[in-house]
Parts: C-alpha cells; sequence; structure tokens
C-alpha cells in the first residue's frame, strides 16, 4: 500500500469577510441567469472553450481521487445525426409507452416531447460517461468508488463552467443510453450518465416559465 504524500495548500486564497459576502453575491446572481435551453443556434464555439470548461469539470472532488469519468465531445455532424436518430426512437418509446401518467404530468411545464433537433444544431454535445472501474496498462481493474457521486460533481460543475464562459446547455437522458457506448465506441466499464448539449442559444429561443425554490424551501440551518 503506498504511503500518502502532502505537498502545502497554496491555491487558496484568503478573501475579506466584505470581498467573501460580495464574491458570492455576484456569482449567485450569475448563476441565477442560467436557463436550461431547448433551442439552439448553429453557430460555432471555439474548441479551446469547451477544452476550459472540461479541464474546469475535471478538478471536481471524487471518490479516492479516481475521477470516474469521460467525457466525449461530439461535433461531427454525422455522429450527432446518428445519435440524435437513436435518442427520438427511445424518447418516442418514452413517451408512447413507458412514462407513467405522473411523470409525463411534471414534464408538461417543460414543453418536452420527443423531438430532439438540437441534438443536431448544436455546436456540441458532450457525453458524460460513468467509469464502474478504471483499467491499468497492465490490463487489471481498479474499482472506482461513490462514481455516481463524483460523476454528477464533475457534471455540475461543467454546466458552471459553459454557463460562465457565456453558453448554454441542455441536460439530456434518453432511457436507455446503451446506444452511445456503440456509435461512440465507449468500453464495457463505462455507462452512459447524460448528453450536455452546448452552444448559443437561438435568436428566437425560448425558456418556460418556471422558478426555482427560495432559500427557506431548500435549506434547513441549525
Amino acid at each position: 500500500m503506498a504511503e500518502p504524500k502532502f505537498v502545502p495548500l497554496t491555491s487558496w486564497q484568503e478573501r475579506s469577510p466584505e470581498e467573501m459576502a460580495a464574491r458570492a453575491a455576484i456569482f449567485r446572481q450569475q448563476m441565477q441567469r442560467r436557463r436550461t435551453v431547448r433551442y439552439f443556434s448553429g453557430r460555432p464555439v471555439a474548441r479551446e472553450v469547451i477544452e476550459d470548461c472540461l479541464l474546469a469539470a475535471g478538478t471536481a472532488p471524487s471518490g479516492a481521487n479516481l475521477q470516474p469519468w469521460h467525457f466525449v465531445v461530439v461535433s461531427d455532424p454525422v455522429i450527432k445525426q446518428r445519435i440524435r436518430t437513436e435518442a427520438e426512437k427511445e424518447e418516442h418509446e418514452f413517451y408512447a409507452a413507458r412514462a407513467p401518467k405522473e411523470w409525463l404530468a411534471a414534464l408538461a411545464p417543460l414543453g418536452t416531447d420527443e423531438h430532439k433537433p438540437f441534438l443536431e444544431t448544436a455546436p456540441y454535445l458532450i457525453v458524460i460517461f460513468a467509469q464502474s472501474y478504471g483499467v491499468l496498462p497492465d490490463g487489471r481493474k481498479v474499482k472506482n468508488y461513490y462514481v455516481q457521486e463524483s460523476v454528477g460533481i464533475a457534471t455540475g460543475m461543467l454546466i458552471t463552467a459553459v454557463h460562465n464562459a457565456g453558453l448554454v446547455s441542455l441536460t439530456h437522458t434518453p432511457s436507455p443510453m446503451g446506444f452511445l457506448n456503440e456509435i461512440l465506441g465507449r468500453p464495457a466499464n463505462e455507462k452512459p450518465f447524460l448528453i450536455l448539449v452546448v452552444g448559443y442559444p437561438a435568436d428566437d429561443a425560448v425558456v418556460p416559465d418556471i422558478g426555482k425554490k427560495p432559500l427557506e424551501e431548500m435549506a434547513t440551518f441549525l
């Protein structure tokens, strides 16, 4: 078993109480402008922006620091079309047969259906995979821990980074998503977590008239 190795913490920066409060308020205001968008422009986005967003997501904490995620960035129109075709097949089954009435009722205010043109329109689809185990160069398997929690945190940080860069995104989870392994050539130890659609909003983009819970409904201070 390897001995732990530690280095001094040099990256943390202390803030005065006033600066801390101001930064927290500014960031809160910025994030309150974030909206999930389903109407995308085909306007191109520089690859280096996406790379920086991914590197930011990669700073997320993870179980035993095993970082059990892999991001496949899709911009190829042919691959995007294949993903859309397969996703819409699953979505049609979901809306027509599989979804309980309660689920459909919950989705009704969002105006969603089986048609997913954004999968082709947006310049990037970032397909996030969760790795149940890692594979060493000699072929040995290494179990990953807290995979769903770790990948969920990284995904949240990716969504935040995309918003901070000035873009919009949409989390899309067709079910089942096994077709993504085949289309994207991913191994058996990876399970699709979600598709993050990324780009600029369409000029005529609209969003549902919905809101978020106030602090008193989502937090308890003891």
